[in-house]
C-alpha cells in the first residue's frame, strides 16, 4: 500500500479484525472492541479499506472502525490490517446508516469519514442517500464536542445536498479538511481522478454544546 511500511503497533493483536457484536440491537461496547481506550474515528462505507488502513497506520494513538455492508470488502480490511499489525483497527459488517443510528454510542466518536457514498442519482432515490436531512442531527449525537465529519464525493448534486443539510444545522460549523487527510486517496478516488473527475471535499465540526 502506497506510503506504508512494516512496523505498526502489534500489542494485543487479535486473530480477526472483523468485530462480531453480541447484539445488533444495542450500542457497541468500545471497551470490548478495542484493547486501548483511545479516541475513535469511524469510516461509514470503507470500501476496500485503502483509506482507513493507511490512516490507522499513521495514527496509532487513535482507534478506527470501518463499516461496510459487503463482506468481501470487510475481509479485505481484515487482511490488510493484520498484515500491517494494526491493533487499532476493526471492521464491522453492517449497513452504514443502521450503524450510525443504532450502534454507535452517544458522544463517543471523534471523527466520521464518508467518502464517495452511493449518490443515488435519480431524484426519487435521494431519500436513500446516507447524508440526508437527518444526518447532521444523528452525527452530532454520536460525536464528542468538537468532533468532525469529513465528506468527499465526485457527484456535484450530492455534494450540494451535503453542504445544504449541514448549513441548515445549528450543531456544526464548516472547517478546513487537513492537508494530511486530503493526501490519502481512496480506491474510488484514484479511479475517478484517472477519469478526470473532480473530488469535492467538505468538513464540519460539532459545536461544543449539548445535543438533545
Amino acid at each position: 500500500m502506497e506510503g506504508m511500511q512494516t512496523g505498526a503497533p502489534t500489542e494485543m493483536m487479535p486473530q480477526n479484525l472483523i468485530y462480531q457484536p453480541g447484539s445488533f440491537f444495542e450500542r457497541l461496547d468500545l471497551a470490548q472492541m478495542f484493547a486501548r481506550p483511545q479516541a475513535l474515528e469511524v469510516e461509514l462505507g470503507c470500501g476496500d479499506s485503502t483509506f482507513i488502513a493507511e490512516w490507522a497506520w499513521q495514527n496509532p494513538e487513535r482507534n478506527f472502525l470501518g463499516v461496510e455492508r459487503l463482506m468481501g470488502r470487510i475481509r479485505k480490511l481484515d487482511r490488510k490490517g493484520r498484515r500491517l499489525g494494526l491493533s487499532n483497527l476493526r471492521g464491522l459488517h453492517i449497513e452504514a446508516a443502521y450503524c450510525l443510528e443504532w450502534l454507535l454510542p452517544f458522544e463517543a466518536v471523534s471523527g466520521i469519514h464518508i467518502y464517495f457514498p452511493d449518490p443515488w442519482p435519480k431524484r426519487k432515490h435521494w431519500p436513500k442517500r446516507l447524508v440526508n436531512d437527518r444526518f447532521p442531527a444523528l452525527a452530532a449525537r454520536r460525536l464528542v464536542p468538537g468532533g468532525l465529519v469529513y465528506l468527499r464525493t465526485d457527484d456535484l448534486a450530492y455534494f450540494s445536498q451535503m453542504t445544504e443539510v449541514f448549513a441548515a444545522s445549528n450543531d456544526f460549523k464548516m472547517v478546513e479538511t487537513p492537508p494530511e487527510l486530503s493526501a490519502i486517496l481512496t480506491d474510488f478516488e484514484r479511479e475517478f481522478l484517472a477519469q478526470g473527475k473532480m473530488t469535492r471535499r467538505a468538513a464540519y465540526q460539532r459545536i461544543s454544546a449539548a445535543v438533545t
